[in-house]
């Protein structure tokens, strides 16, 4: 048994089945030994943003570790934007980086480079392999680093993949127990919410589930307190039946005046809120400046049992939750704009669907009305850095087959990663791409203003670099030749019936949505 193969065997052993590839001459024993393994499934990218991204999807939506396949430190840098989402989205997640052979290295050859250095700032644990009969063990300590949602990255030197492991694979050990909150941390919780006139409760993190917030809605109903969710958390499950959340608004003016009269703020799995960009006259401080402050819970927390022990704390169990009931929205009639295109895909959302969401401006609205659509989950851009939502919407369609996923997607925000369509195709996912085509960087439209830059009017230069009409892209052309079925919606009628469709049967498509600029 080579090195690669006991890496790839000890990774099956201990709960990784999914691989997302782009791999290059370094990697090829690595390549070799999926036909050796069983229990891999390797899936190729056509790009590094498009794997990074479809790994933090995956693992968002089943809970475990996906292995990417990177081509030396380029190789890495390519994912870096989507390894930083994920690394914000506290996903589990291993980097198989290939390396020159380790004698190699020496010769400064075209392709060396500092993985190092590339990897530090979106990774929790890093190593390179120095010996093939250490792989094995190296490989376990990755999974292993992964626990609480962490990036582990590991350096794969050809010789060390092509050479002999007289050890061969380890076996399947147990994963680490959750950190438990601290009890002192719960009674400080509790103290904070029941001596306060106006509390406020805002939870985050990797995943909300209905159990979470049904009994923070618990909590949050015996001591009068407004519950929130985060504004980007990387999943919760919501729809009808879920617990009533107000969203923490986006734009730091909107969201200091949602929380400008609480006198106490208990974040739940996230850390006190702040805005996403300084602004000048904006704090950057969302929360009231005299508002006390407690946070329940880390990156890897047992957030469900400490808050089954606030809620004991508090006598919460025996007071009702506020929970949303199953309304559709009702189909809307006028023009397509971003709006009605929401009411849509509110009206036509299936049942335990996964909405990936990276629409910006577009999709602001799909939001609140969807509250009281068919129970779903919500994939958020936790970490800003856009590309993320196509591949996304591969590895949750790949972690969850059975489910449909709806992609909402911006038209810039789509050309990052636009070859994720092949990846579409060619696994044949049940993937919905509602591609909000404003032919705008719109949101940076929006940011402009509020920036105050050259008084909140960009010029004729400026203008055109948020402009991307000249030349017009053809997205239904793109996903075509990509082997994706697409259509293109011009008026609300023609969006109706093609999401209708999309809806109701299986496989890839992309509606390209034509609707007008936030600011038209």
């Amino acid at each position: 048994m080579n090195g690669a193969e006991s890496l790839l065997t000890t990774l099956v052993n201990n709960g990784v089945e999914i691989c997302f590839t782009n791999p290059g001459t370094s990697e090829m024993h690595f390549v070799a030994a999926l036909d050796e393994v069983d229990g891999m499934r390797c899936v190729l990218c056509l790009f590094e943003g498009v794997l990074s991204g479809a790994a933090d999807g995956y693992a968002r939506m089943s809970g475990k570790p996906a292995a990417t396949l990177l081509h030396l430190g380029p190789g890495l840098g390519n994912a870096v934007a989507n390894l930083h989402n994920a690394r914000r989205a506290q996903v589990p997640l291993i980097n198989i980086v290939g390396d020159h052979a380790s004698y190699h290295l020496k010769l400064d050859a075209p392709l060396t480079a500092d993985i190092e250095g590339i990897a530090g700032p979106v990774s929790h644990w890093y190593r390179s392999s120095e010996d093939a009969a250490r792989i094995a063990d190296d490989a376990l300590e990755a999974v292993q680093a992964t626990a609480g949602g962490r990036t582990a990255t590991l350096v794969l030197p050809a010789d060390v993949s092509w050479s002999d492991n007289p050890h061969g694979a380890r076996d399947k050990t147990e994963p680490p127990v959750p950190s438990q909150v601290p009890a002192a941390a719960i009674a400080e919780a509790a103290d904070l919410l029941s001596g306060a006139q106006n509390p406020a409760i805002l939870v985050g993190g990797a995943f909300v589930d209905r159990g979470l917030s049904e009994l923070l809605s618990r909590i949050a109903n015996t001591c009068g307190a407004r519950l929130f969710v985060d504004t980007f958390p990387a999943r919760v499950e919501r729809g009808a039946g879920s617990a009533v959340m107000e969203r923490l608004p986006y734009l730091a003016e909107m969201a200091i005046d949602a929380l400008k009269d609480i006198d106490a703020l208990l974040t739940v799995g996230c850390a006190a809120p702040v805005s996403f960009f300084a602004y000048p006259g904006v704090p950057g401080e969302i929360a009231p400046e005299a508002a006390a402050h407690r946070q329940l819970g880390m990156p890897g927390d047992d957030l469900a049992t400490a808050v089954a022990a606030l809620a004991d704390a508090m006598d919460a169990h025996a007071t009702d939750a506020s929970l949303y009931e199953l309304e559709r929205a009702a189909l809307p009639e006028g023009e397509l704009d971003a709006m009605t295109a929401a009411a849509v895909i509110s009206h036509y959302l299936p049942e335990r669907s996964i909405v990936v969401d990276e629409g910006a401006t577009s999709s602001f609205g799909c939001f609140p009305l969807t509250a009281t659509a068919p129970a779903h989950d919500w994939l958020n851009l936790t970490g800003g850095s856009i590309g993320w939502g196509l591949p996304a919407a591969v590895g949750a369609a790949l972690a969850c087959p059975e489910r449909k996923v709806i992609c909402l997607e911006g038209d810039g925000s789509a050309m990052y990663t636009i070859q994720s369509l092949w990846t579409m195709a060619r696994e044949n996912l049940d993937v919905c791409v509602v591609l909000f085509n404003n032919r705008k960087y719109s949101i940076l439209e929006l940011e402009f203003a509020r920036t105050g830059a050259r008084g909140g009017v960009p010029g004729p230069k400026a203008a055109s670099m948020l402009d991307i009409s000249a030349p017009a892209m053809d997205f239904a052309a793109m996903a075509q030749g990509m082997g994706v079925q697409a259509s293109i919606a011009e008026d609300l009628d023609a969006f109706a019936a093609q999401f209708a469709a999309a809806t109701a049967e299986r496989g890839p498509r992309l509606i390209d949505c034509r609707v007008p600029t936030l600011l038209s």
